[in-house]
C-alpha cells in the first residue's frame, strides 16, 4: 500500500525531527500548557459530578454506576440530565480511592496526562489522515508527513480552548472520549495492514468496542464511526466524490461499484452502521423517561418559534465557536443566560460573522472536491470532516443542547481545525519562498502566544474566584456569571458585594429564581426581612416547584411572625421534595414556637428518619422532651442521637443535662467531659458541669430518713 508524500509536506520548513523526539516535544508541550492547573480546587461543575457525586464513594454499590447519570442521578428520574458516562464515573472513583479521599490534585493531574497520551496520539492519527496509510515490507506502518503530522499535533497540544476539558476536572469526559476516539480510528486503520483489498474483521469489532467506551465516556464518541466511514471511502476505496458526482449526473451509472464491492466496502460499511445504530437504539433506552428537559436560559435560540430565527442563530453559533478554534483569547466558562443575545433582524451587524463562515466553509469545500492533487484533496476532506463530525451533537440539528457555546465540545474538532491549519501553513510556504523565515518566526509567536494564553487560562481554572471573575469581562451580560461571582463571595462571607452581584444577576435576567432565593437567604439573616419575604415570593410564583425557595420563604414568614403562612410554605417546599429534611427540621421549630409540642417532635423525627446524622433536629427533640419534663424520653432520645452521632458534643451537652435531672450523677459527668474534651471553649459546659458536681455532693451529704 504505497502512495506519494503529500505535497505539503515538502513545502513545510519545519525541521525533520525522528518519532520519539517529535512525541517528546508534543508531549512536554501539552504538559507545560496546563501544568499549573494540578493543585487546584473543585470549581464549577465539580461539585456537582464530583464532590456531591455519591457514586464516587466507596460505600455506593459499584453497580449504581450503571444506573445513574454522569451527576449522580438516577436515569429514570426527570430530573435526570442523561447524561451516560459511566467509564468516567469511574476515573473518578478511582481518583477517590487511589486518595482515599477527594483530593483535587490526584483528578487533576490524571487529567493533564491524557491531555499529554492524546497529543501525542495525534501524531500517528496526523500521519494517516495527511500522509496516508503506508506500511513497509515488514508491515510497520510508515510516517509519509513526519513534518506535518508533528506541526499538526503541537498546534493541537497548545491550543488554548482545551482548558476547559483539561483544567477543568469533568472534562475528563472529553479526554477520555478523545482517547478512545483516536484508538478506534488507528484500530479500523489498522484492519487494513498489508492491502486494499482484504481486512481484518477482528481489528474492525476492536474499533467497534472502542467506539462503544469512547461513547460510555462521552456521547460525542459515537462521531468515530463518521470518521472511519470517511477514511474508508478516501484513504482504502480513494473515491474522488467530485468524480463520482458527475459521472452520477451525466451517466447515471458507476463504473467503480463492482471495484468497491470486490474491495469489501459494503460489508464494512454495513458493519459500521449495525454497529452505530445498535449504540444509539441502547444509549436510547437507557436514556429512560426520554430526553433530558432543559430550560430556555440555556439554549434560548432552541425555543424559538421561528424557524428562521433558529437556523440565523445556530449559525451564528457555528460562527462563534470557529472564531474560537482561530482566536481562542475570550474563553468563558458559561456563554449561557443572556451572554449572547438572539439575533432577530435582518440588519443585526452580527449575520456578516455567519456569511463569513459558510464562505470560508464552501471555499475549502470547493477546494477540497476539485482540486487536481490527490493529497490536497484527501488533507483538506479529512480536515473538514474532523471539524464538522465530531461536533454534529452540538450542533442542535438532530437535538436540543443544553448550552449556547460550550468550550468543551470543540476537543476533537480542534484536531480537524489543526490539519487546515497546517495545509494553510504549507501553502504560505510555497507561496511565499521568499519570507520563510517571516513565516517561521510568525508560527513560533503563533506556538509562544498560545503556549502562555494556555498557561493564564489554565490558571485561572484555579479557583472558583479567578473563573469567575474572569467571565465578567468576556460576558457582562451573563447573569449567570453575576450569580456565579456573587455566590462565591457569599461563601467568602463577604455578603455586601455579594448582594451587589445578585442584584445584577436578577436585573439581567429578571426571571432567575436561583439569584432571588440566594438574595433572599442573605437578606434574611441581615433582617431585612420585607424585600426577603418579596424576592422569595416571586421566586415561587415563576417556578412553583422550587422547594427551596418555598422552605426559606417559610423561615422568613416566620420571623415576621407570620405563622399560618409559613406552615403553608413549609409543606409546599415538602410536597415538591418529599424527602426534604431541613424542611422538616424547620417545621418543627415553628410548632415547637407555637407550643404544638406533639407535632414539632413528629417533624423532628421525620427529618432524623430522612437524615440520620441531622444534629439538629436530634438535639431540639431532647432539649424539648426535656422543657416538657419527659426526662425518661429525652434520656432514650439523646443515647439514640448519640449511636448516629457518637462525636456530636452538642448532643452529649443536652443529654448530660437530662442525666442530671435524672440523677444520674455519674452518667451525666462523664458525658460533660466528653463533651469538654470537644469543645473546651464551651462556657456553658463548665457551668454545667460544675452544677451537676454541686448536685452530685448535695445529693451525697444529704441525711439518710
Amino acid at each position: 500500500m504505497v502512495q506519494q508524500a503529500p505535497r505539503l509536506e515538502r513545502h513545510l520548513t519545519s525541521p525533520q525531527l525522528s518519532r520519539n523526539q517529535a512525541k517528546t516535544i508534543v508531549g512536554l508541550a501539552a504538559f507545560f500548557c496546563f501544568a499549573n492547573s494540578f493543585d487546584g480546587d473543585f470549581v464549577f461543575d465539580d461539585s456537582e459530578a464530583i464532590v456531591n457525586n455519591k457514586d464516587l464513594k466507596p460505600e455506593t454499590p459499584l453497580g449504581n454506576i450503571w444506573e445513574n447519570d454522569f451527576w449522580g442521578s438516577n436515569l429514570s428520574s426527570n430530573s435526570s440530565h442523561k447524561s451516560y458516562r459511566p467509564l468516567t464515573v469511574l476515573t473518578f472513583r478511582f481518583n477517590y480511592l487511589l486518595a482515599g479521599r477527594l483530593n483535587p490534585v490526584g483528578f487533576h493531574v490524571l487529567n493533564i496526562a491524557l491531555h499529554c497520551v492524546i497529543s501525542i496520539l495525534m501524531i500517528d492519527v496526523f500521519a494517516i489522515l495527511i500522509g496516508g496509510l503506508v506500511y513497509d515490507g515488514k508491515g510497520k506502518r510508515l510516517n509519509q508527513a513526519p513534518k506535518a503530522s508533528f506541526l499538526a499535533a503541537l498546534l493541537f497540544a497548545v491550543h488554548p480552548v482545551h482548558t476547559e476539558s483539561v483544567a477543568g476536572i469533568v472534562g475528563r469526559a472529553d479526554l477520555l472520549s478523545a482517547l478512545f476516539f483516536q484508538l478506534s480510528f488507528l484500530s479500523y486503520c489498522r484492519s487494513f495492514q498489508g492491502s486494499d483489498d482484504k481486512f481484518s474483521l477482528s481489528w474492525i469489532f476492536s474499533s467497534l468496542i472502542l467506539c462503544s467506551a469512547a461513547m460510555l465516556c462521552k456521547e460525542q464518541g459515537i462521531t468515530v464511526l463518521g470518521i472511519n466511514a470517511t477514511f474508508d471511502i478516501l484513504m482504502i476505496c480513494k473515491v474522488n466524490i467530485s468524480d463520482m458526482t458527475k459521472k452520477l449526473l451525466h451517466k447515471g451509472q458507476l463504473k467503480e461499484g463492482s471495484e468497491l464491492l470486490r474491495r469489501g466496502f459494503l460489508t464494512r460499511m454495513g458493519l459500521l452502521t449495525m454497529g452505530g445504530s445498535s449504540l444509539l437504539y441502547m444509549r436510547w433506552r437507557i436514556m429512560g423517561t426520554g430526553p433530558p428537559a432543559f430550560t430556555e436560559v440555556d439554549n434560548p435560540a432552541s425555543f424559538s418559534d421561528n424557524i428562521l430565527v433558529r437556523t440565523v442563530n445556530y449559525n451564528y453559533y457555528y460562527s462563534l465557536n470557529a472564531w474560537l478554534l482561530l482566536c481562542p483569547w475570550w474563553l468563558c466558562f458559561d456563554w449561557s443566560m443572556g451572554c449572547i443575545p438572539l439575533i432577530v433582524s435582518v440588519i443585526d451587524w452580527r449575520i456578516i460573522s455567519v456569511v463569513v463562515l459558510w464562505i470560508c466553509l464552501i471555499g475549502l469545500g470547493n477546494q477540497a472536491l476539485n482540486s487536481g492533487d490527490n493529497s490536497t484533496r484527501r488533507v483538506l476532506t479529512f480536515g473538514l470532516a474532523l471539524l464538522v463530525i465530531p461536533f454534529l451533537p452540538a450542533s442542535n440539528l438532530f437535538f436540543r443542547v443544553g448550552f449556547v457555546i460550550a468550550e468543551r465540545v470543540l476537543y476533537l474538532s480542534c484536531a480537524g481545525y489543526c490539519i487546515i491549519v497546517t495545509y494553510g501553513i504549507s501553502t504560505l510556504c510555497q507561496k511565499c519562498r521568499k519570507y520563510k523565515r517571516l513565516l517561521c518566526t510568525s508560527l513560533l509567536c503563533l506556538f509562544g502566544l498560545n503556549m502562555i494564553r494556555c498557561i493564564i487560562r489554565s490558571g485561572e481554572w484555579r479557583s472558583e474566584e479567578q473563573l469567575f471573575r474572569s467571565a465578567l469581562s468576556v460576558c457582562p451580560l451573563n447573569a449567570k456569571v453575576h450569580y456565579n461571582v456573587g455566590k462565591n463571595l457569599a461563601d467568602r462571607g463577604n455578603q455586601t458585594s455579594a448582594i451587589r452581584y445578585y442584584r445584577e444577576a436578577i436585573r439581567l435576567n429578571p426571571r432567575y429564581v436561583h439569584a432571588m432565593n440566594n438574595l433572599g437567604n442573605i437578606l434574611k439573616e441581615r433582617n431585612e426581612l420585607s424585600e426577603a419575604e418579596e424576592l422569595l415570593s416571586t421566586a415561587v410564583n415563576i417556578q412553583p416547584d422550587f422547594a427551596a425557595a418555598w422552605m426559606n420563604l417559610g423561615i422568613v414568614q416566620n420571623s415576621l411572625k407570620r405563622f399560618q403562612a409559613a406552615e403553608q410554605s413549609y409543606w409546599n417546599a415538602i410536597k415538591y421534595r418529599k424527602k426534604y429534611p431541613d424542611c422538616y427540621y424547620n417545621l418543627g421549630r415553628l410548632y415547637a414556637d407555637l407550643n404544638r409540642h406533639v407535632d414539632a417532635l413528629n417533624a423532628w423525627r421525620n427529618a432524623t428518619m430522612l437524615k440520620p446524622n441531622h444534629s439538629l433536629a436530634w438535639n431540639n427533640m431532647v432539649i424539648l422532651l426535656d422543657n416538657t419534663g419527659n426526662l425518661a424520653q429525652a434520656e432514650i432520645i439523646g443515647k439514640e442521637a448519640l449511636k448516629q452521632l457518637p462525636s456530636d458534643h452538642t448532643i452529649m451537652f443536652s443529654l448530660a443535662n437530662v442525666l442530671g435531672k435524672l440523677e444520674k450523677y455519674k452518667d451525666s459527668e462523664s458525658l460533660f467531659l466528653t463533651a469538654l474534651q470537644l469543645n473546651p471553649n464551651g462556657a456553658n459546659y463548665h457551668g454545667n458541669l460544675a452544677q451537676n458536681h454541686t448536685r452530685s455532693a448535695a445529693m451525697l451529704t444529704a441525711p439518710q430518713p
